[in-house]
């Protein structure tokens, strides 16, 4: 079964169950998948899926930072809620560790030194661990690997 599958699938449930919290972010991811599809005429496949949903993750990072700045506990508690639905449809993510080996790799494996290559490996590892890392967390670590 497919990721997007299994996001209608438990849009189906939460319906059942009434759970209108639940429901409400699934129905907001699968708004999102669809405006992707609409828009550039293709079928999403799991990368993709889990691309913007890491898209809509960060947005609600982003929100809970600013609402949290502003004193509105209640915005950010709802935002909080939407965050945890979301993470559910990501894959397993890699340690600090495993991002810091797999980025040393890539920057042997392209001969890289000093950040004036930077693009170049981010290519590469975005390439290689979209959706399996936090990509904050991975340009930090190609940060550190070219000043090394």
């Amino acid at each position: 079964m497919s990721l997007k599958d299994q996001i209608t699938e438990d849009m189906k449930t939460a319906m059942r169950a009434k759970d209108s919290e639940r429901l409400g972010t699934i129905r907001l991811l699968l708004a999102a998948l669809k405006q992707k599809e609409v828009d550039e005429r293709v079928v999403l496949d799991d990368a993709a899926v889990v691309a913007i949903v890491d898209k809509l993750i960060k947005q609600r990072k982003d929100s809970i930072e600013a609402f949290q700045k502003a004193e509105r506990k209640d915005l950010a508690d709802k935002e909080a809620a939407e965050l945890v639905v979301l993470q559910a449809y990501l894959p397993a993510r890699l340690s600090a560790e495993e991002v810091t080996a797999e980025v040393k790799a890539i920057v042997a494996e392209l001969g890289a030194s000093g950040p004036g290559d930077m693009g170049k490996v981010m290519g590469a590892v975005k390439a290689r661990l979209a959706g399996k890392a936090d990509m904050g967390q991975v340009s930090a670590a190609v940060k550190a690997a070219l000043a090394a």
